[in-house]
């Protein structure tokens, strides 16, 4: 059976002119399937640069697809499971943002892609958890506004020593894993390190080796001497991680860490939207230019050395 659906995808991603790209908390099976497996960022520069395919199908969730049909107005962009959102986006709206920022005139916003078209169409500039640091060094001692996650902020509060405006938005899954959860593995496995997510809780943060986005995870697998990990984050990392770095043993901390919304995608409905087109992905005109705008300078101030 899934042989069968893997033949019919490969078939209708020649006809359909079609790029698949694939989050690295998809199910292995998407991942595999998958053109360019990455993380938020990663795919958010990869989107930008696809040049040869009709159609981008996006295995992630909503806002990513968002961000994609953003840089790639002349193409479709479509999402296997349009029911795919994610909790942290929701935490914030537009009109909450622009409240939040009328109590600060003057302040600089910056999103956390992990947000509606709508919220970055309000922010001055886009971040990820891989570069939410350089970005927000950049926009040297202006007042900052951070949203919506405050336990990214608060990781960039403490590389850069300064305070930010916080919304209090955070990611479910990842504030479910707490610093006696990394204690207990540690006692398990003291031989291994602790890499955990930005999204974390700080005390978690604390309690790691190493605070990574998903992408400088892969980066660190691919160079690190060290041959045991406990791995902070959500689930679907793990299989990434394995292949680029099979030499390597890397343990899940915790059972709780799954995204259920990132587990939508599978490959029959990856099929079922190559076949129909469904569910097409839109942003309305004049948000997506907006949007663009807080996008494109993230993009630029990450590309500088």
């Amino acid at each position: 059976m899934e042989e069968n659906l893997l033949a019919d995808i490969e078939r209708l991603r020649r006809e359909r002119r079609a790029v698949i790209l694939a989050h690295t908390y998809q199910p292995p099976e998407i991942q595999d399937l998958a053109d360019f497996v990455d993380d938020s960022y990663g795919l958010s520069v990869k989107a930008s640069q696809v040049a040869d395919a009709d159609i981008i199908v996006f295995c992630g969730v909503q806002f990513m697809a968002e961000t994609a049909a953003i840089l790639n107005p002349g193409r479709q962009v479509l999402m296997p499971d349009p029911e795919a959102g994610c909790p942290m986006a929701d935490m914030i709206t537009a009109e909450q943002l622009r409240q939040f920022k009328a109590e600060h005139p003057g302040a600089l916003t910056v999103c956390y892609v992990n947000s509606t078209a709508e919220v970055k169409a309000e922010s001055d500039i886009c971040c990820t958890s891989s570069n939410a640091v350089k970005i927000v060094r950049s926009l040297g001692d202006a007042e900052v506004l951070f949203v919506p996650d405050q336990h990214l902020g608060r990781f960039v509060e403490k590389q850069l020593g300064r305070r930010l405006v916080l919304w209090d938005g955070f990611c479910p899954v990842h504030y479910a894993l707490g610093p006696e959860t990394i204690r207990k593995m540690k006692q398990r496995h003291p031989d291994a390190k602790v890499m955990v997510h930005p999204e974390t809780r700080p005390e978690t943060q604390d309690a790691a080796d190493f605070i990574l986005s998903t992408g400088q995870m892969l980066d660190l697998a691919k160079t690190t001497s060290h041959r045991k990990f406990l791995v902070g984050t959500e689930e679907g990392i793990l299989h990434t991680l394995r292949k680029v770095a099979p030499h390597i043993e890397f343990i899940h901390t915790s059972e709780f860490l799954r995204c259920p919304t990132m587990k939508k995608t599978t490959l029959t409905n990856v099929k079922a939207c190559l076949e129909t087109g469904q569910t097409r992905i839109t942003v309305p005109a004049e948000v997506a230019a907006k949007a663009k705008i807080a996008i494109d300078k993230m993009l630029q101030v990450s590309a500088a050395k």
